[in-house]
């Protein structure tokens, strides 16, 4: 895994800049780029964990999962995204899954991997269940109040604007495209992936990770 290690107040300024326009298929680029110090890196080793969000929302099936209790003592993967993003939502989460299906079953059940929808006006646990069943079904998707989600992302240095129309008006989402592995040791977010990391990145670490190792 290629990776470097940063105190979490230089992280969480950098994390500003990880910034995303999903929305259609011709607004790929950035908004921005992301910092220098971390665009080369697939992973960044936490110092300073983040503490896992106090966060209630609605899963795929319309009941109330608690983030904290239900992934307690579990490898936690957190990304914020949402379903009609044209590129960087799916290849993330297709990357995750791919790696995934390399563990064992034990590994795979252990894991809980969390999708959390910045555009809940549109993601509805229909449309997230749906969504998440071709990718992985054993993905939780959550959706809720947007300023929940948003207060949420921000407690981990994502960052998450309320979805828009642009130019062409086309509902475009812009938001952080970090993942967070939190630890089933301590429960805190001790590794970040960038967008930039691959299906063999996952697939390499993933088992340290249910461990609650560094990579």
């Amino acid at each position: 895994m290629r990776k470097k290690t940063f105190a979490v107040a230089a992280l969480l300024a950098a994390a500003t800049l990880t910034l995303s326009a999903c929305g259609s298929g011709d607004s790929g680029s950035p908004v921005a780029v992301v910092s220098e110090d971390t665009s080369q890196q697939a992973a960044t080793v936490l110092d300073q964990p983040f503490t896992k969000p106090d966060l209630v929302l609605t899963d795929t099936q319309g009941k109330s999962y608690d983030l904290r209790k239900e992934t307690a003592g579990h490898p936690t993967l957190v990304y914020f995204g949402y379903t009609n993003c044209p590129d960087v939502c799916p290849l993330t989460m297709s990357n995750i899954a791919v790696a995934k299906k390399q563990l064992s079953k034990a590994e795979q059940d252990e894991l809980r991997v969390v999708f959390v929808t910045t555009d809940p006006d549109r993601d509805t646990p229909a449309a997230l269940g749906k969504w998440l069943k071709g990718i992985d079904p054993q993905v939780v998707g959550l959706t809720g109040k947007f300023a929940t989600i948003q207060a949420a992302a921000r407690t981990l240095g994502i960052s998450v604007e309320a979805p828009h129309k642009d130019k062409n008006g086309k509902i475009v989402s812009t938001h952080g495209t970090q993942v967070l592995a939190f630890s089933p040791k301590t429960n805190g977010g001790y590794l970040l992936y960038s967008k930039d990391a691959t299906v063999d990145d996952y697939t390499k670490d993933l088992p340290k990770i249910i461990k609650g190792e560094n990579p």
